[in-house]
């Protein structure tokens, strides 16, 4: 079985606790381990929290207050992406980590620890995606879990 959904938010604070509590709200009726649930729940709260932040387009326009959350919870994978209006990200190579001590910009860096696979890119209208998987466990008593 495979469940999706997409939800399209304002770049406002309030949001995130929203995506986050739908994500965890479909883990749990689906029967993942809430330890996987936990994970990807922060994981999408930095995401989301970074959208709001940075993801407004620099030319202020129809889209440039909202960012789009798509979460993909197939067979034994959960994919999560998270896309904005912003500038996108700086090229890898020009992006350096945070220091541990750092007020800001130890997000990203948290989404990598907590995910299997991750992917920070451009959508195809120039915002910024944030894309990431992780290998799902499932409750023994899971009842959407494949058998």
């Amino acid at each position: 079985m495979s469940i999706w959904w997409s939800l399209h938010l304002r770049r406002e604070a309030a949001s995130v606790p929203l995506a986050r509590r739908l994500l965890l709200g479909t883990m749990e009726t689906a029967g993942v381990d809430p330890d996987v649930s936990y994970e990807l729940s922060v994981a999408l709260t930095e995401a989301c929290a970074n959208a709001v932040e940075h993801g407004g387009a620099v030319d202020p326009g129809e889209g440039s207050q909202a960012y789009r959350v798509t979460a993909y919870l197939d067979g034994e994978t959960c994919r999560i992406e998270v896309a904005d209006s912003g500038p996108g990200f700086a090229p890898a190579p020009g992006r350096r980590p945070a220091a541990p001590d750092a007020e800001h910009g130890r997000g990203l860096r948290l989404i990598e620890e907590l995910a299997d696979h991750v992917h920070f890119g451009r959508t195809g209208r120039g915002g910024a995606l944030v894309s990431f998987d992780k290998i799902i466990k499932w409750r023994p008593d899971a009842p959407l879990a494949l058998t």
